[in-house]
């Protein structure tokens, strides 16, 4: 591994010689075996920081298991010379620790210890919280000063839901080991999109509206398209709370159980999706006040990589022409830039595709509204430069369905934007996110996690227009 991520051959080989550990908690520990470990820094905003990590003991074998423990917080100016002082303490026991400590004073240098049942946590033995400055090895973080003006609107970013699946982690032929929901439990894509949802309405995050960059469903059943359409409804209205693209996984499908679904013209397939969000290949257009988002189709058929027709990219030409300073999100399900395509672990080819990406970059050089283009299919937060010289965020966001499990949210104020990364928080969702650490034999938190700044940042820029 290298501070700029994993690459194929370095993330396969790694994959062939490393162990596999899930966390299963029917064992007893052993007296005083606890360790607090998996110690993030998740989420850094101008007034609040969230932490987790886990607690695991001994079995009578040596295995390490879940143990319950407390969950406490210590926390001081970075300046201070006194004591950290008790921030947050949370005396329910649980071996998947959530701190969020609020009401913090933006643009300040603070430390901390997170601490369960008198054990410091401590980070696992990953590269991505041992980079250099890391808040998680130095135990210091200071939360970023927000854009100038007033606070206009708040859209969540999520994507890789796979409603359906059944096992985590496949990278290709049933390799590496994936890993499954422990007997009992509720299947875990609807747990994490349960635990989105419930999380997205909270007065404490506030979401006004959600966008999900495709791979809704595992295999695009029509049972599958329809009840993860029936939970959105039930969260809100298509068009204007929640809008969503299709992904690979989405795509139209062959076979007896996609033959009540309508036909793709001159081809075998079925686009069940289609029957429940819309139809294949078409660039989609909303209206949020001042605020214009776009959905592009970026899938094709039997492939993982992505493409734009030449139809859609004609509309989009069409779009940005009548209305270039408009300020404009833009979400589909490839990656676009040359960074994804070399640094994903399953190369150049599972992106956007270089005539294509090329072609949609050189758009949006023609449209100065466009700020910000969302895309998921990688499951890592990961934050990309253009190509060539834009002012344009090309931004990857971690997957709903397993670690780190969760979502973005895009605070727009009229000075810029703030870009923040939030762990679902319910219990079976704490407890799939940890389990799900072992996906990629345990190094699954060296690709997705992505580093403290491709998960929260800030940009400026003039968005007075959405006012």
């Amino acid at each position: 591994m290298t501070c700029c991520g994993p690459n194929r051959r370095r993330m396969l080989a790694a994959l062939a010689a490393a162990p596999i550990m899930v966390a299963a908690g029917t064992a007893r520990a052993q007296p005083n075996s606890t360790i607090a470990t998996d110690l993030e820094v998740v989420t850094l905003t101008p007034d609040s920081v969230i932490l987790t990590w886990t607690t695991l003991g001994a079995d009578a074998s040596g295995n390490r298991i879940p143990v319950d423990a407390g969950t406490q917080v210590r926390l001081a100016p970075a300046d201070s010379t006194g004591p950290a002082r008790i921030a947050h303490d949370d005396t329910d026991r649980t071996p998947y620790h959530y701190a969020e400590i609020t009401g913090l004073e933006p643009g300040r240098g603070y430390r901390f210890e997170a601490w369960s049942d008198g054990v410091r946590a401590t980070p696992a033995a990953t590269v991505v919280t041992h980079l250099p400055g890391s808040a998680e090895c130095t135990g210091l973080f200071s939360t970023p000063v927000p854009p100038p003006g007033r606070l206009v609107r708040t859209v969540a970013l999520s994507n890789d839901v796979h409603f359906g699946e059944e096992v985590s982690g496949l990278l290709a032929n049933d390799y590496p080991p994936g890993v499954r929901q422990e007997p009992g439990l509720p299947p875990y894509p609807e747990v994490m999109l349960t635990a989105m949802l419930g999380d997205l309405r909270r007065p404490d995050r506030g979401a006004d509206h959600l966008l999900l960059a495709g791979d809704l469903t595992a295999e695009a059943t029509p049972d599958q398209s329809r009840s993860v359409r029936a939970h959105l409804d039930r969260w809100g209205r298509a068009g204007r709370d929640w809008f969503a693209v299709r992904g690979n996984h989405d795509r139209p499908h062959v076979g007896a159980e996609y033959a009540g679904c309508p036909t793709v013209a001159d081809t075998a397939h079925h686009d069940c999706w289609g029957e429940s969000f819309g139809a294949r290949g078409q660039l989609t257009e909303h209206r949020l006040g001042e605020l214009r988002l776009l959905g592009l189709d970026t899938t094709r058929l039997d492939a993982a990589g992505g493409a734009i027709d030449p139809d859609q990219f004609a509309h989009l030409r069409e779009v940005l022409r009548a209305d270039p300073d408009r300020p404009t999100l833009v979400f589909g399900h490839h990656p676009v830039t040359l960074n994804s395509a070399l640094s994903n672990i399953n190369g150049p080819d599972f992106t956007l595709n270089r005539a294509d990406a090329t072609t949609l970059q050189n758009l949006y050089r023609s449209a100065p509204g466009i700020f910000l283009h969302h895309a998921g299919h990688t499951h890592r937060n990961r934050r990309t430069a253009p190509d060539i010289p834009l002012n344009v965020e090309f931004l990857e966001v971690g997957a709903v369905k397993e670690y780190p499990g969760g979502y973005t949210l895009v605070r727009l104020y009229e000075g810029g934007y703030t870009i923040n990364f939030y762990k679902t928080r319910t219990p079976d969702a704490r407890r799939w996110s940890t389990r799900s650490r072992a996906e990629y034999l345990g190094l699954i938190p060296e690709y997705t996690l992505g580093t403290t700044t491709d998960r929260n940042h800030v940009v400026l820029r003039d968005l007075s227009g959405l006012a």
